[in-house]
């Protein structure tokens, strides 16, 4: 699956116009959700918790176009609680946001 770095100020930008101050301002709030949704999955104890967190990461994702971020979040919601290899993931692909 592809990464595209741009998709996230495509989508900013399509809903925003061009407003290079406010679309950075959006942009920097996605990326606090984002991750105040891995630091969700990153504290579920349980199933319910984290497939909870695992899904409002992905439809985050889904609303800004971070399709690499939305396919990660989908796999952990139907994995393992605290799946170490999917938590790498999931960090890597923020890091890169």
């Amino acid at each position: 699956m592809a990464y595209d770095p741009g998709a996230i100020d495509a989508t900013l930008a399509a809903a925003v116009g061009d407003e290079p101050a406010l679309i950075a301002e959006l942009r920097e709030a996605f990326l606090n959700s984002v991750r105040r949704g891995l630091d969700g999955l990153e504290s579920a104890r349980d199933v319910a918790g984290w497939q909870t967190a695992a899904f409002r990461l992905k439809g985050l994702a889904a609303s800004f176009g971070a399709v690499r971020l939305m396919a990660i979040a989908t796999e952990a919601a139907g994995g393992a609680v605290q799946d170490a290899v999917v938590l790498r993931k999931l960090r890597r692909a923020v890091e890169r946001l």
